[in-house]
């Protein structure tokens, strides 16, 4: 389980699927209210707290996205409390009031230290699996993105496995490429990077 802090009132959590295998929890049950899930969220608060100083008390606003190779990224912000002006401190239990929004990335995401990775990774895939892809810049590190609607089985599994080789899965959505990277390939992105670097 990886965090990290993206504003004063909200934190990104990445969850691995062994982190959830380890708990008991399948994919399926984020979807639903289950002890296992509430008390996954309140082990992911307590750390968010002692890592970050993240303190979740009040509304929370939870997105998750399920990534079908790399696993869930877990969005939570933290919403204003608004207090009575005749409420009492004893009122103030801790309880999360939770506005859990679920979606669905089919994308699969890798990001590289350094150009040569990714550049490795294209041309390994050039020729054999895809030709396809999109490249990012995003915090100083280069990132692909491709989509699995084309791929059977083998070939999907093919391509995570090509990738990890030489990256790492990345818990960035898609739409937070869009919005805060930087596009530098559109379209055929192992294309591109294979025939132009070519030794």
């Amino acid at each position: 389980m990886r965090m990290e802090r993206l504003s004063q009132d909200k934190i990104r959590i990445f969850l691995t699927f062994d982190d959830l295998t380890e708990r008991g929890i399948q994919k399926e049950d984020m979807w639903r209210e289950i002890p296992k899930v509430h008390e996954l969220f309140s082990e992911m608060m307590d750390q968010a707290y002692n890592e970050l100083g993240f303190d979740a008390s009040g509304p929370l606003a939870v997105e998750v996205f399920a990534m079908p190779a790399q696993g869930m990224v877990v969005i939570v912000t933290r919403g204003k409390l608004e207090r009575d002006a005749d409420s009492h401190a004893e009122d103030e239990e801790e309880v999360y009031e939770l506005e859990v929004t679920l979606e669905q990335s089919e994308a699969i995401i890798y990001r590289f230290r350094d150009i040569e990775d990714a550049i490795g990774a294209a041309k390994t895939l050039s020729g054999r699996l895809t030709e396809e892809g999109r490249m990012y810049r995003y915090q100083n590190q280069w990132v692909l993105t491709f989509d699995p609607a084309g791929l059977e089985t083998s070939g999907y599994h093919a391509l995570i496995a090509v990738l990890a080789e030489y990256g790492e899965a990345s818990s960035i959505t898609p739409a937070v490429l869009e919005e805060y990277g930087k596009l530098i390939i559109s379209s055929n992105a192992v294309k591109v990077l294979a025939e132009n670097f070519m030794n």
